[in-house]
């Protein structure tokens, strides 16, 4: 798959900030999506870490110009549900053939975790050009990606992992950086976050 059909990029253009979002009651999910979408967030990534999780996908989709996908995905079981709650697009901590094929054949928008050149080299074998660098601090910052994009000067990215309101600027500097990945634009009440999401959403 290429960047011509792959439609990941105009969803990691679609905002400078994806919220990342960990939902532990479901009755919050629909009024942070709302909150998150009136201030210029469309774009939101509801992680596979609660039991609730799918619904909250659900909830969300109801709500108008959210485009909401699934994070922490990793593995092809997990990729089904998300599928059958509905999710508009995949992210993976990681990237494995066994999770990437059924997702890129799938055709479905798909931005897979990268830590270094290997993890880079397996994706482009598999036709990916855009990746999450995470965790983006954790492993060595906007320096330690530089390096790597300097050889993979075909590669767009997304950090996430340590990224926050005091340097996401930094890294939307960097051109190859589309877009980041966040919570900080999710926690306080629903005004509050609308507030997050207006400033986030001025990064770029």
């Amino acid at each position: 798959m290429t960047d011509t059909v792959n439609p990941i990029e105009h969803i990691m253009l679609a905002a400078p900030v994806i919220p990342v979002i960990v939902i532990e009651d479901l009755a919050t999910a629909r009024p942070l999506a709302e909150a998150l979408v009136k201030g210029g967030l469309p774009v939101l990534e509801v992680t596979m870490r609660t039991p609730v999780a799918l619904d909250a996908i659900r909830e969300m989709k109801k709500v108008p110009g959210a485009i909401v996908g699934a994070g922490t995905v990793i593995n092809p079981a997990q990729f089904a549900q998300a599928m059958e709650a509905g999710a508009e697009f995949i992210v993976s901590p990681g990237l494995t053939e066994r999770l990437a094929e059924p997702i890129i054949a799938s055709g479905v928008p798909y931005l897979p975790g990268i830590a270094n050149s290997a993890d880079l080299m397996r994706g482009l074998d598999l036709g990916l050009t855009h990746f999450k660098f995470f965790p983006a601090e954790a492993n060595g910052g906007l320096k330690a990606l530089k390096s790597l994009a300097a050889p993979f000067y075909q590669c767009k990215f997304c950090p996430t992992g340590g990224v926050s309101e005091a340097n996401a600027r930094e890294w939307l500097a960097f051109e190859p950086v589309l877009c980041v990945g966040g919570s900080w634009v999710c926690s306080g009440t629903p005004e509050e976050v609308e507030a997050k999401a207006r400033a986030a959403a001025a990064l770029r």
